[in-house]
């Protein structure tokens, strides 16, 4: 991690930490480390079914492609950077990525080489409707929403030192100790590989921030999600754990339908380094929330929220057999 630190800052792939009274420039894009974690860890464990146990891995091959495809896009939109500072929803910065209304049309290719291979069950089971089975369309529709939503949702929640890292990392053991439990062994290896990747990435992404998420991680997190939710057939419990990003994209929809356009995540920077809402007694998201609950600093914020995602993570174990 210290040499793509490095090599990022020298090629000009950073960003500000608008949460800091100086707002220091920081090398950003930080999902690139992350993703080369997964991809050697999935290739090693498609190395040994291959090799070892003469298992076939096309599952597998199909998601390492997904999440890379979803890595380079918010890669290219990290790459998005100003030589001055301009005018953004967070603030002034100088890294600008792609228009919103975009990222679900360049996030959809990530979702074909999971539609390809037809991955999945098609039968999924609803309160009061029981069995339904989607037959074709759950590969030409079900999967492609999985994906472009999970990559988009997880994109929306963020901008603070260790936020996106440290709830990935809850809801990415959450949802693999559980694979491990109740469903199967290859979703729980791609949850825990994504929590292993992420536990290296967070020492350098905790507070203060040495490296920036940037889109490439939040794209690739979200995908990744998608993926072994998909494989294990467990939809309904990654949307138990993933409630709290469901609650903030419902209040960025609002927060757009409000003001005109999507509310900032971040907040005023005071001069004691507590952080209070930009928006006045309106509440556009989970930040703004904890915001309003006292007077947090920036780290203190984050752990509320890692927190909150331990409590969602825990849901699917505590209702075992509800849903």
């Amino acid at each position: 991690m210290p040499q793509l630190i490095r090599f990022l800052y020298a090629s000009g792939v950073v960003g500000l930490d608008l949460n800091k009274p100086r707002k220091p420039m920081l090398p950003s894009s930080g999902g690139i480390g992350v993703a080369a974690g997964v991809l050697a860890g999935l290739l090693v464990y498609i190395g040994i079914q291959t090799f070892v146990y003469r298992q076939t891995t096309l599952n597998l091959v199909a998601v390492t492609a997904s999440i890379l495809i979803a890595m380079f896009v918010g890669f290219f939109d990290d790459l998005n950077v100003k030589s001055r500072k301009v005018k953004t929803n967070e603030g002034y910065d100088i890294r600008v990525g792609f228009p919103r209304w975009v990222k679900p049309l360049l996030t959809l290719p990530a979702a074909v080489p999971l539609m390809a291979i037809s991955a999945g069950v098609t039968t999924m089971s609803f309160p009061f409707l029981g069995d339904v089975n989607f037959g074709i369309f759950y590969p030409l529709l079900i999967v492609p929403i999985g994906i472009v939503g999970a990559s988009n949702m997880i994109n929306m929640l963020g901008g603070y030192n260790g936020l996106e890292a440290g709830m990935g990392l809850i809801y990415m053991l959450s949802l693999g100790l559980y694979a491990l439990a109740f469903v199967n062994v290859l979703s729980s290896v791609l949850f825990f590989i994504g929590a292993i990747s992420l536990l290296a990435f967070l020492r350098y992404n905790w507070y203060p921030a040495k490296i920036l998420p940037g889109d490439s991680l939040t794209y690739l997190l979200g995908s990744l999600i998608a993926a072994g939710v998909i494989i294990g057939n467990m939809e309904k419990i990654g949307l138990i754990v993933m409630t709290p990003f469901i609650v903030q994209g419902i209040l960025k929809f609002y927060s757009k339908n409000r003001l005109g356009q999507y509310a900032s995540d971040l907040g005023i920077v005071e001069k004691d380094g507590t952080i209070k809402s930009r928006y006045g007694k309106s509440i556009f998201s989970l930040t703004h929330i904890v915001m309003k609950l006292g007077k947090f600093r920036e780290w203190q914020i984050v752990i509320i929220m890692i927190l909150v995602q331990i409590i969602f993570g825990a849901l699917p174990f505590l209702s075992r057999g509800i849903f």
